[in-house]
C-alpha cells in the first residue's frame, strides 16, 4: 500500500507585503553597515536642494529606512499582520499603490512644512494599512463601526500625542497615513477595486 505523502511548503501569498519587508530589512542592514551614510542618503526625507536627485528618491524612499531594530520590529509586525488580507481582498497593484501613495504625500508634506526633521520609517504605511482595513467589511450605504472606532482610537490617540506628548515621533505622518488609507479604502470600495 503506497501512502500518500503531503509535502508541505512555503507559500508567498503576499508579494507587496513581503516585498516591502525585504527591502526594509536591506535597507536596515545597509544602514548598519554604512554607520547611518544609506538612511541619511537614500532612506529618510528632509529638506535638500530639488536639484538634487536623490531629493526625488527620499519622496519614497523614506518609507524603507528605519532607526534600528526596535523600530523596523514595532512597524513590520503590523505590516506582516494586516497587510496579506489587504492584498488578498485589493490585490497586489492596489496595495502597492497604497504604498506609494502614502510615502509621497508623508514625503511631501514633510519636506515642505518640516525643513528641519528629519523623517523615515513605514509607520504612515501602518496607519494607512489600519485605516484601509475596516473597508474590507463595507457593504453598500454602510459606514463600519470598526472604522468609526479605528479612527477615534488611533488617530485621536495620535493627535493627543502630537500636542501632549514629547517624543521623537511623527505623529502627523501617523494622521496622514491614516487618511491616505482611509480615502484610498473609500475610493476603492466605491469603484469595487478588489481582486474579485
Amino acid at each position: 500500500m503506497e501512502e500518500n505523502k503531503r509535502k508541505i511548503r512555503v507559500s508567498f501569498n503576499s508579494p507587496a507585503v513581503l516585498g516591502f519587508t525585504i527591502i526594509c530589512f536591506v535597507a536596515l542592514i545597509l544602514n548598519w553597515i554604512t554607520k547611518g551614510w544609506t538612511n541619511n542618503m537614500l532612506f529618510s526625507v528632509y529638506h535638500s536642494s530639488l536639484a538634487n536627485p536623490l531629493t526625488y528618491v527620499r519622496f519614497i524612499g523614506h518609507i524603507f529606512g528605519h532607526a534600528g531594530w526596535e523600530h523596523f520590529i514595532g512597524n513590520i509586525m503590523l505590516i506582516l499582520v494586516i497587510g496579506p488580507l489587504l492584498e488578498e481582498k485589493y490585490g497586489t497593484a492596489n496595495l502597492i499603490f497604497v504604498i506609494l501613495a502614502t510615502a509621497l504625500v508623508t514625503g511631501l508634506v514633510n519636506y515642505i512644512f518640516f525643513p528641519n526633521v528629519q523623517l523615515l520609517g513605514a509607520s504612515g504605511v501602518v496607519f494607512a494599512f489600519i485605516l484601509l482595513s475596516p473597508f474590507t467589511g463595507v457593504k453598500e450605504g454602510t459606514i463600519p463601526a470598526t472604522l468609526i472606532l479605528v479612527a477615534l482610537i488611533y488617530i485621536g490617540e495620535q493627535i493627543y500625542s502630537g500636542i501632549f506628548v514629547q517624543d521623537n515621533v511623527s505623529h502627523l505622518t501617523h494622521i496622514l497615513g491614516g487618511g491616505v488609507g482611509a480615502s484610498l479604502g473609500f475610493v476603492m470600495h466605491k469603484y469595487k477595486m478588489n481582486k474579485y
